[in-house]
């Protein structure tokens, strides 16, 4: 288990990241080789500016296309800039699909994963007929069949709570356990557009993307609400087939005791699109 208490001397400071990013681009959070990752490209320019290797510690790993629209990290350093001003000094050398939303100082026992007591994820399903190039990196147009809202509802309500979710744990995880305790999992329509919110204290390796899989079946009537309940209690991820598209999927925000951002950096920042109802 990876020991939070990281060593920090009497010169550095603890700084503290609100970070978005596109993440059509990214093989996913996490640094890994041969692949582009968002920790990764933060870690060279930071590595740059202190002219020697710098480690960011993300709040979670988002996976390969998943996008964000307030992950949390932070970073210990010893140069004299005031941590305010790290989100402008980062931005004019990040990538165009990366932004830094704010930057602040944290306590040296303070750790963007560890510190924090959920997570919040939220996907978008398009669901009109017709295809839009605007929405579409963000969003999964599922135009098959029309969808049920409240069946999906129906569905998400026996997820609340602490539960053992190992029907929607994908392999190649580092996770030892699959109990996920969720505070909330709602469904609800906004014209043409259906969301799906799950916010829990940690997710598993691949979960909302399966769950949400799972949940376009009830939605369509080909899965009762009663039905994708009993799977998942009885961990049968045998029949958890398909995963929904990650190019739908954000995390959109990070919970913590006491935030270091004021809520207007954080709380809500993924924009819902908004298409026109044309009347005769």
């Amino acid at each position: 288990m990876t020991n939070h208490k990281q060593p920090i001397n009497n010169n550095q400071s603890r700084v503290a990241l609100v970070i978005q990013y596109l993440g059509t681009h990214f093989y996913g959070w996490q640094r890994q080789p041969h692949h582009r990752s968002v920790q990764e490209e933060i870690e060279k320019v930071l590595s740059e500016v202190h002219q020697k290797p710098v480690t960011l510690y993300g709040a979670g790993r988002t996976d390969s296309g998943v996008h964000a629209a307030a992950q949390v990290a932070h970073f210990n350093t010893t140069l004299p800039i005031p941590a305010h001003r790290w989100a402008a000094l980062l931005n004019s050398r990040l990538p165009k699909d990366i932004l830094i939303r704010a930057t602040a100082a944290v306590p040296s026992d303070w750790h963007a994963r560890f510190s924090a007591i959920w997570r919040r994820y939220r996907y978008t399903i398009y669901t009109d007929a017709l295809p839009n190039l605007f929405v579409r990196p963000f969003s999964w147009h599922y135009y098959q069949a029309p969808l049920s809202e409240s069946l999906i509802q129906e569905a998400l309500e026996p997820l609340i709570g602490k539960h053992h979710l190992a029907a929607f744990h994908r392999a190649n995880s580092g996770r030892s356990h699959s109990w996920v305790d969720v505070m909330v999992a709602e469904c609800y329509r906004e014209e043409p557009f259906i969301h799906i919110e799950i916010q829990a204290n940690g997710f598993l390796y691949g979960m909302v993307r399966l769950l949400v899989g799972m949940l376009v079946q009830v939605g369509r009537g080909k899965l009762h609400p009663q039905d994708f309940t009993e799977i998942w209690v009885n961990q049968r991820r045998e029949q958890v087939k398909y995963a929904a598209p990650a190019r739908g999927l954000c995390l959109l925000r990070v919970g913590y005791p006491n935030s270091p951002f004021p809520p207007e950096i954080w709380f809500d920042t993924q924009p819902k699109f908004l298409l026109p109802t044309i009347t005769a």
